[in-house]
């Protein structure tokens, strides 16, 4: 098997997935903007072949580098990045070398636009929030009056709470138009509720083989704009409703033999038109894996190795799973330098050592999302996973 994998150095965990794929007998061929010996070691030990492109975004460089693969290797079978920013890439390269294991460009409007999921999740029988393209603002005040205030302005290809913002009332509307990005915004009425995932590896028939998923105490918007502590975890499974709502948007969007993340609000109030609390409503879809350290949140939680799955996924379409595993909650906290803490990163080490799993500072790029020092935790319950996050940000 070839399998053209682009970007397998960036974001840092992708030699991962290379090297499960290399175990498993795959002939891993490498794309990336940098030098052969500037990967990391485990890295070029899991890539058959290797080309270095001066630019990623140059189409005509990409087809090169997989024209000398089809030459040297034969045909590409599979083509992958696993990254949302290189998902409509993926597509068309995969059209122009006829890679058939994947999707094509003809269906990124629903895949990568938030407007052309709008349509998806009605399929799926899933409400959604009443929502218009951000395009006059007449339309966006009548809207407004329609919907009430707040608003939620997002790009409508955007990644993540990036470019997202709360309107609070017409003074904020009328100066987001004044200042209107240069790219398609959307206006959605405000959903409350706390964010949840559901995460899987489906099948080459639209099988779930692992499904998981994640739960946000707070709005990650929130965490970006107002620089809060990041806090969200994964649960040794995912509840019930959570599970058979993303089921109904695998089948409506078609999935095959991928890795996902799709992201629903749970409401935490009955809000008319979206359903009652606790019920789920869709926020958007993403074809890929959730980013961060949430593979690992996944490992730890599980007892799994999501990586040797999502291989075995491409490989064999088939995982196996250990009836006996250990399951945990897996907790992420991600603390901010400025803010005074009752305990400090010395003591809260010193005093959960016994649960932590990973202490690191997160890379600046991604710091004002996640937090400047994080830790993972594997906590035995909810209660002991309570009683950390409540430790971790409890400030003077």
């Amino acid at each position: 098997m070839n399998f053209v994998f682009i970007s397998p150095h960036f974001p840092t965990n992708m030699w991962l997935y290379c090297r499960a794929l290399h175990q498993n007998g795959v002939r891993v061929l490498g794309i990336a903007d940098t030098l052969l010996e500037n990967l990391q070691p485990e890295l070029r030990n899991s890539l058959t072949d290797y080309c270095q492109v001066n630019n990623l975004e140059d189409g005509a460089e990409l087809i090169r580098a997989i024209g000398y693969f089809t030459w040297r290797w034969g045909k590409m079978d599979w083509l992958e990045s696993n990254n949302e920013y290189w998902l409509e890439q993926d597509a068309w390269l995969r059209e122009q070398f006829n890679i058939e294991t994947g999707p094509r460009p003809q269906q990124m409007a629903t895949w990568r636009r938030k407007s052309g999921m709008k349509a998806l999740y009605e399929k799926a029988g899933i409400p959604t929030a009443p929502w218009i393209l951000a395009d006059t603002l007449d339309n966006a005040r009548a809207f407004a009056q329609k919907a009430g205030y707040p608003l939620i302005v997002k790009p409508d290809g955007g990644v993540g709470a990036s470019g997202t913002y709360r309107i609070r009332d017409d003074r904020e509307l009328i100066n987001f138009f004044d200042h209107l990005p240069d790219q398609p915004y959307i206006i959605e009425r405000c959903v409350f509720g706390e964010i949840c995932s559901y995460d899987a590896l489906i099948g080459s028939q639209g099988q779930p083989l692992y499904e998981t998923g994640n739960v946000t105490q707070g709005n990650i918007m929130d965490f970006v704009n107002d620089r809060l502590n990041c806090v969200f975890y994964i649960p040794p499974r995912p509840a019930d409703d959570l599970v058979e709502a993303g089921r109904r948007c695998v089948a409506a969007w078609g999935v095959r033999s991928r890795s996902i993340h799709f992201e629903f609000f749970r409401l935490d109030r009955d809000q008319e038109g979206l359903g009652k609390k606790g019920d789920v409503v869709g926020l958007e879809v993403n074809m890929r894996p959730s980013g961060g350290y949430t593979s690992d949140m996944i490992n730890y939680a599980g007892s799994v190795d999501i990586y040797r799955m999502w291989a075995d996924m491409i490989c064999y379409d088939h995982v196996h799973l250990n009836p006996d595993r250990q399951t945990y909650y897996c907790v992420f906290l991600g603390r901010r330098d400025f803010r005074s803490y009752v305990h400090p990163n010395r003591e809260l080490e010193r005093d959960w050592q016994h649960r932590l799993v990973m202490s690191a500072r997160m890379p600046r790029a991604l710091a004002d999302t996640m937090g400047d020092q994080v830790y993972l935790a594997r906590c035995l319950d909810k209660a002991e996973l309570d009683a950390f996050v409540d430790y971790g940000c409890k400030e003077t």
